[in-house]
């Protein structure tokens, strides 16, 4: 089995083309997602969550809602680390198990976990490949208002906060820039498709 990390920044492309990857007949496993699974009532996340922050980031249905949440702890480093230390430890168990349960379905698979902070936390190192999805800064500011409704002011501010993709690309082993067409980066995403399928062949 050939384990690939697939990262990049804000808004740069990556979802778009681990669902390329995932079409092409990659596993995909998304830590984004495997983060709101964790944080769901009775999931191993919520508790510690809840008694770290209060019922005050709970919605009507008693689910921790995500935006009241990010609004407590995106302005507070110290906050911020913290509920990292409580998500990731979990986020990376559930990624485990599901790592393993597709090894012993498809040893020849490739699994590709589509994360943001790869490089950042080091983990990229237990991985065989690394994909890095870049373009522009100026890309990444257009995508982020239109996708998340979101102020130019407020998306610098998390752009500022994240490692610059150019220093992401130093540890890459492909990467694969989205700034051209839908076409173009579907085209290198075949390609290094191929690539991974020749090293787990």
């Amino acid at each position: 089995m050939l384990r690939v990390g697939l990262t990049g920044g804000l808004a740069s492309g990556k979802s778009f083309v681990g669902r390329e990857l995932a079409r092409l007949g990659c596993r995909v496993i998304s830590a984004d997602a495997l983060g709101h699974e964790v944080l769901l009532r009775g999931e191993d996340a919520y508790a510690p969550v809840l008694d770290e922050f209060g019922p005050g980031i709970l919605d009507q249905d008693g689910q921790i809602n995500r935006a009241k949440l990010a609004a407590l702890v995106f302005q507070d480093p110290a906050r911020l680390e913290k509920l990292n230390q409580i998500v990731h430890p979990a986020v990376n168990r559930r990624q485990q198990a599901r790592i393993a349960e597709i090894a012993a379905r498809e040893p020849d698979a490739i699994v590709v976990i589509e994360a943001a902070i790869l490089v950042e936390t080091g983990s990229f190192r237990n991985f065989d490949k690394l994909i890095v999805v870049v373009c522009r800064r100026e890309q990444q500011i257009e995508r982020a208002c239109e996708r998340e409704n979101s102020t130019r002011q407020d998306v610098m501010a998390r752009l500022d906060r994240q490692l610059p993709l150019e220093e992401k690309q130093k540890v890459a082993d492909y990467v694969i820039d989205t700034s051209g067409t839908k076409e173009e980066t579907l085209a290198q995403t075949r390609q290094v498709y191929e690539s991974l399928r020749s090293l787990s062949a």
